[in-house]
């Protein structure tokens, strides 16, 4: 027990090393997702912009068009359904839609985040629309900016590029260049070396993100309404997760570029359908359906809550507890699959 423990510490101190010295890429993981953080909250800090999404609550028989109310009818607005208010204002005051209105109130309304430029344009085209007055609301509570939302979305995204092709990468590079097969001649056991490489890659990702957190909550003073702790846990299962998906690219694989694609393959659905960037509600339901197959979709789903809305980790077994079944079944699956040598 003492040797393989001994066998799992000396590689992955070495895979450690071999990371912080290519400054290149250890810089960019630093700078890139603090640029990228700083150039959003830029963007979207100026006019409304042209897409917009609205929940409505309706009776069931009700159309979600002109006949209910002449603004329906703007082409250049998502309408959606939603079943309850409580269930929509945190999403409009997240800036997870941009308007609320509810026509089965009395009379009916509409709900608006006040520091939303969206909702301030969506209020001119409700005014000018012709329909009947709607009576206007402001969400309770403290509003949350775009930079706030799409933070954690960010650094997410960094992490999950981190995970996939730091891991991806360097165990193909191994394989081809015959690291492996030098390894395979030693002591050392498949599972030992995986279990290395993941928690190597896992102690410099969060070592990174913690380092680009507390940078951007400097800088831009990102809301966090819950525990540090708790975001830890979140954010070491999420990428434990993605590491260990990662590890089942690269178990078999021998060509950089191939794995590069698959990797391209998996990030990039990723990206679309996580929440990265702005969220799933009101999208067809077989994304949402899709999205809760990737670790991307829970590790921001909980981090928000966290951050946004002070949640802890008691409410969030349904994240946690996919994030802990993907983890569990990628990392057997990279383990079954693995081999040293190439074809």
């Amino acid at each position: 027990m003492k040797a393989s423990l001994r066998r799992i510490a000396a590689a992955a101190w070495a895979r450690s090393l071999e990371f912080v010295r290519d400054r290149s890429s250890l810089g960019w993981n630093l700078v890139f997702p603090i640029l990228m953080v700083i150039g959003l909250a830029f963007v979207f800090s100026g006019p409304g912009q042209p897409l917009f999404k609205v929940a409505v609550i309706a009776p069931a028989e009700a159309k979600l068009d002109a006949s209910l109310h002449p603004f329906l009818d703007t082409p250049q607005v998502q309408f959606y359904r939603e079943d309850s208010r409580d269930a929509a204002l945190p999403k409009v005051q997240r800036h997870r839609i941009d308007l609320l209105i509810d026509f089965t109130a009395t009379p009916p309304a509409y709900w608006v985040n006040e520091q939303s430029p969206k909702g301030a344009l969506l209020e001119r085209l409700i005014a000018g629309s012709g329909g009947a007055a709607l009576q206007r609301e402001v969400t309770t509570g403290k509003s949350i900016r775009y930079v706030d939302w799409v933070a954690p979305g960010v650094l997410g995204m960094n992490m999950m590029f981190a995970c996939l092709f730091g891991i991806g990468y360097v165990i193909v590079r191994y394989r081809k260049n015959g690291y492996l097969k030098r390894l395979n001649a030693t002591p050392l056991r498949a599972f030992e070396f995986l279990l290395a490489q993941l928690l190597s890659r896992l102690a410099l990702i969060l070592v990174v993100n913690v380092l680009v957190f507390g940078a951007c909550r400097l800088l831009l003073g990102l809301r966090m309404e819950g525990s540090y702790l708790d975001l830890l846990i979140v954010v070491t299962l999420g990428a434990f997760s993605m590491i260990a998906m990662g590890l089942v690219v690269s178990a078999r694989l021998a060509s950089e570029e191939l794995a590069g694609g698959i990797l391209n393959v998996i990030s990039t659905p990723m990206m679309v359908v996580c929440g990265v960037f702005f969220s799933m509600d009101g999208a067809p339901r077989a994304l949402q359906i899709a999205a809760d197959f990737f670790p991307l979709t829970h590790l921001l789903n909980a981090a928000r809550s966290i951050m946004l809305d002070g949640t802890g980790l008691a409410q969030l077994g349904y994240p946690l507890g996919m994030m802990a079944l993907m983890s569990a079944v990628f990392l057997g699956l990279g383990a079954a699959l693995f081999k040293w040598r190439q074809d």
